[in-house]
């Protein structure tokens, strides 16, 4: 007799069991889709790290990149130092092209052209080695530059996903280098990363997965 009650309340206590189990699967599917649905709408502001800019700094500093992206960041240089904000901007750019033209003179006379003959007056370049092909590399080259000019503080213009990452670096990059520069990250937006919409458009999603990547690796330890 005593088995067969415990027979039966195993067997009763299944469906409480199936409920319970019901209700945790239903819980996490719920979570699931809040994170994603607030990924999808907020995700690109992990990305983004905006710096409040004072008054004015000493140097409006653009960061290298692609073709458009990099036109959107001297841009974004150019209107600090047109608003006041900025006294100088200094342009990172490779020494050589492909061909062994040296790209310095060829983007001053590009910012001339686009830019107005005062913007161009007030362009400084530091000029970095073939082998920089990271924003860890790039950082310690343009730290160099900034020195030597004794500027104080900088405005690191660059595109808005690449903000967040990019500030983490470079501010690493001076603690090793006992800086008291005042760093400050300005972010632009890039023609090809639409952060409102990433989800929406090859390109921009390809950003947002391969930037979130490098960023994990960066906050790891990671150059």
């Amino acid at each position: 007799m005593s088995l067969f009650r415990a027979r039966m309340a195993i067997v009763s206590s299944r469906p409480k069991l199936d409920r319970k189990v019901g209700m945790v699967l239903l819980g996490a599917v719920l979570v699931a889709a809040i994170l994603l649905a607030s990924l999808l709408q907020w995700g690109s502001h992990l990305l983004i790290s905006d710096d409040r800019l004072p008054a004015q700094v000493d140097c409006a500093v653009a960061l290298q990149g692609s073709i458009l992206g990099e036109k959107a960041r001297v841009a974004g240089a150019v209107n600090l130092l047109r608003a006041g904000i900025a006294d100088q901007i200094l342009l990172s750019v490779p020494k050589e092209t492909y061909w062994g033209q040296r790209v310095a003179p060829i983007a001053l006379a590009e910012v001339e052209k686009h830019y107005g003959h005062e913007a161009a007056t007030r362009v400084v370049f530091c000029e970095t080695d073939d082998n920089v092909d990271s924003t860890e590399e790039e950082a310690q080259a343009l730290a160099q530059c900034i020195n030597e000019h004794r500027w104080h503080s900088v405005a690191i213009v660059t595109s808005d996903y690449h903000t967040r990452r990019a500030g983490i670096i470079w501010r690493r990059t001076l603690r090793r280098q006992n800086s008291s520069l005042l760093l400050l990250m300005h972010a632009v937006p890039d023609p090809e990363f639409h952060a409102l919409r990433w989800w929406r458009e090859r390109r921009s999603a390809k950003t947002f997965i391969v930037e979130s990547t490098k960023l994990l690796w960066t906050l790891a330890g990671g150059d």
